[in-house]
């Protein structure tokens, strides 16, 4: 089901996939993984910077509502947040053995730090943990984290979103390989912080799954799926929290990595590609983001 036609407008190109899009008040942070590099866009200039060398592959960029930024380095194998004159590690293990490779987060309205620990890349190998779960990090006195596994199920788990009313946690279970699961899933988030029995919004299988997702005003889920290869190809979907599709739009290259909203409004959608094509799309759909808070 498609509303009326996104006009995709491409803003740069990169050598690399990027990912991770974030919103920073006045312009766009984005990560090219493979270069270990944070990229910049800002829309007064139409320009592309590099904001942060040296980012251990980071991938899912998240500000909380305070606007910090915190960041999943997948061959750093932890979650970080960035300042100005230094990196803190927020959490790097897992009942003392090493993450897999952190893939994407979510920022409740707790401060809690929800994200995904997949490993995609063929070097299994240096794997520690035996699973590949989404976990929790829970802040605690002065810069102390602690970190809970809140999935047993889940297999390369990807983006992740927290609903508005804070009760349901949104997972890309996205695995490839014949019979492997792509699914939208939806998670009850219970009083203590566990998770309930999941439901299947969607299934994607035997083509391509969520990557990335954001929400919009309504507490619509926007996510970024599909591939040139097989289905109906490179798209954003729109989805009700209740799984049912209410909007389709292709995107103009392969593979959507993530998107996320920007500019005064929020009704700019920027989204990214692993074919390293930055893209913005204008829509009618208000967006949501923790940081900046509503009304700035």
């Amino acid at each position: 089901m498609s509303a009326a036609e996104w006009q995709f407008e491409e803003l740069a190109r990169f050598p690399h996939l990027i990912e991770g899009p974030a919103w920073d008040d006045s312009g766009l942070l984005f990560t090219e993984c493979d270069a270990s590099l944070i990229h910049r866009y800002d829309p007064a200039t139409g320009q592309c910077t590099v904001w942060r060398e040296q980012t251990g592959e980071a991938n899912g960029l998240m500000f909380d509502r305070s606007g910090h930024l915190y960041a999943c380095e997948g061959a750093g194998r932890r979650i970080v947040r960035y300042e100005p004159d230094r990196t803190v590690t927020i959490v790097d293990a897992f009942e003392g053995t090493r993450l897999n490779s952190p893939n994407d987060l979510a920022i409740d309205a707790a401060g809690r730090i929800w994200f995904t620990d997949p490993r995609y890349t063929d070097d299994r190998e240096t794997m520690e943990l035996d699973h590949e779960s989404v976990f929790r990090a829970d802040p605690g006195p002065g810069d102390t984290w602690t970190i809970h596994r809140v999935t047993f199920d889940t297999t390369r788990p990807n983006g992740l979103l927290i609903s508005p009313d804070q009760r349901t946690l949104y997972v890309a279970q996205s695995e490839y390989g014949e019979g492997k699961k792509r699914e939208l899933r939806a998670y009850p988030i219970e009083n203590d912080g566990s998770l309930g029995e999941y439901s299947v919004l969607h299934i994607f299988y035997p083509h391509r799954g969520i990557d990335g997702m954001c929400l919009d005003r309504d507490g619509n889920i926007v996510a970024t799926a599909g591939w040139q290869q097989s289905g109906p190809g490179p798209m954003i979907y729109v989805f009700s929290p209740e799984g049912e599709v209410l909007e389709t739009h292709p995107v103009p290259v392969d593979r959507p990595t993530n998107c996320t909203w920007g500019d005064a409004d929020l009704h700019t959608l920027y989204v990214t590609t692993g074919a390293g094509v930055l893209y913005r799309v204008r829509t009618s759909r208000p967006g949501r983001l923790l940081f900046p808070a509503p009304g700035r």
